[in-house]
């Protein structure tokens, strides 16, 4: 199951003549149970890739091999030619949804700010450059209305947005992204999914977004990694989003039915008995 290539940006910010993330014979289990073995994958810059897959089938997991908090059982990993490190910062990072306590003594330009200089130790000191960086990243995001207000009193898809220029504000050379869309009304979903693409596209970074629905971001996503009961299957929306190739990967029949621009599964198994594993 070898992976196929996409074509290069038409005017990439950042060198394309080679992968930015590679897997060569990658394999992860969880206990007695292999969430994938065998696995090449090249991921080129200015690439929307997504991750699909049941709960269980190790998509969170291959994020965390590829942010250094996890070692692969077989094979190799790198991000930028060099092996993984944890911390790198080629690497900007959008968690799952998950709001914080009201009471969470922070504002949104502050959360914004640990982006920038989060990974520096000791006091800080703000300089004009700071601001104008954190300035920057909120009108990227259209958070600007709500820059000084408390975060914890803000909505999932505005703390979202935040997260989103969080990671951004490293200008990473790959963007993971691990159900950014999660709880997020439709109008959120659209906003959120369209910076990344614009990150992607614009500047020419890797995208790799982990999700359980394709259809929020079926009109970015240039290539799929579809995991399910140990085995995958990589290429375009159009080749793996099949009956055929969903029937063989769980072992059972799918029906895949596309209707406007959209893709409906139907007779996908129940997978909530793997739920411990996509955390």
């Amino acid at each position: 199951m070898s992976p196929t290539t996409t074509g290069e940006a038409t005017t990439p910010r950042r060198p394309a003549d080679g992968p930015v993330i590679s897997l060569r014979g990658a394999a992860l289990s969880f206990g007695r149970r292999t969430l994938w073995d065998g696995l090449d994958l090249d991921i080129r810059p200015g690439e929307f890739f997504a991750v699909l897959g049941p709960n269980g089938s190790g998509k969170t997991s291959l994020l965390r091999v590829l942010l250094g908090l996890q070692q692969l059982d077989a094979g190799t990993a790198t991000v930028g030619g060099r092996p993984i490190r944890r911390g790198s910062p080629q690497l900007g990072y959008i968690p799952q949804q998950k709001s914080f306590p009201p009471e969470t003594p922070l504002r949104a330009r502050d959360l914004v700010g640990l982006g920038v200089d989060g990974h520096r130790w000791g006091p800080r000191f703000r300089s004009r450059g700071h601001a104008e960086r954190v300035d920057a990243l909120l009108r990227d995001v259209g958070a600007e209305p709500y820059a000084h207000a408390p975060v914890g009193l803000l909505s999932g898809g505005e703390q979202q947005r935040l997260r989103a220029a969080q990671a951004l504000a490293t200008d990473p050379a790959v963007l993971l992204c691990d159900e950014p869309l999660l709880s997020l009304d439709l109008h959120h979903q659209q906003a959120v999914s369209a910076l990344i693409d614009r990150q992607c596209h614009e500047r020419n970074s890797a995208v790799v977004f982990v999700t359980h629905e394709i259809n929020p971001v079926i009109d970015y996503v240039d290539r799929v990694l579809y995991l399910a009961d140990g085995k995958f299957r990589i290429g375009t929306p159009h080749d793996v989003m099949t009956g055929e190739v969903l029937s063989e990967l769980y072992g059972s029949p799918v029906e895949v039915m596309h209707t406007n621009g959209r893709i409906v599964v139907v007779g996908l198994p129940d997978a909530t008995t793997h739920h411990h594993e996509d955390r």
